[in-house]
């Protein structure tokens, strides 16, 4: 029964199986670098702030509340900002664990369509507060991340992921019952 699958094994990737092999191979891998770099980017800058006290204050040089205060008059949704500064602190956490959360869900493909959907969301809350007032707007690298994860949302990850894996046993299980 073919439901337009392919039901083939993965022995033509590596086979040798001309243009069209290669092909086919470069577009299942097409988004593992992307995968890799904005799962690797994420946990970074999740950790980064988690470990700067600076960051994690209500006020300061480097703090997420002075930080917030600066942009909110130039922010494109000023309340979001407003909602962030009553406590700068909790925020501060927020953002970073869940950029942490997003960049380990990624890299390792667990509720990757779903990591990558926390991603876009902090991107583009970052966006509309932190780098809106970026004139050209193309110097704020928030719309780019955002625009980044919106693949990854559409595609989830398809290899060299807990998902793929799961999926793979999961049909497994399915061929292993149906006599």
């Amino acid at each position: 029964m073919t439901h337009g699958m392919r039901t083939d094994t993965q022995s033509s990737y590596v086979d040798g199986g001309g243009r069209d092999g290669w092909r086919e191979t470069a577009t299942r891998y097409a988004l593992l670098p992307l995968r890799v770099f904005l799962g690797i980017t994420f946990i970074y800058a999740g950790i980064d702030k988690l470990t700067n006290s600076a960051f994690l204050s209500d006020s300061g040089a480097g703090s997420i509340g002075a930080m917030m205060h600066g942009v909110r008059a130039s922010s494109a949704i000023p309340a979001l900002v407003d909602l962030a500064l009553k406590s700068p602190v909790g925020f501060g956490y927020a953002i970073a664990l869940g950029e942490l959360a997003v960049g380990i869900g990624t890299l390792i493909g667990l509720l990757a369509r779903l990591a990558a959907f926390g991603g876009a969301l902090i991107s583009l809350s970052l966006w509309l507060t932190v780098s809106w007032a970026s004139d050209p707007y193309y110097y704020g690298n928030d719309l780019a991340y955002l625009m980044a994860w919106l693949p990854l949302v559409l595609a989830g990850a398809s290899v060299f992921s807990l998902d793929a894996a799961w999926r793979a046993r999961r049909r497994q299980r399915a061929g292993e019952y149906r006599y």
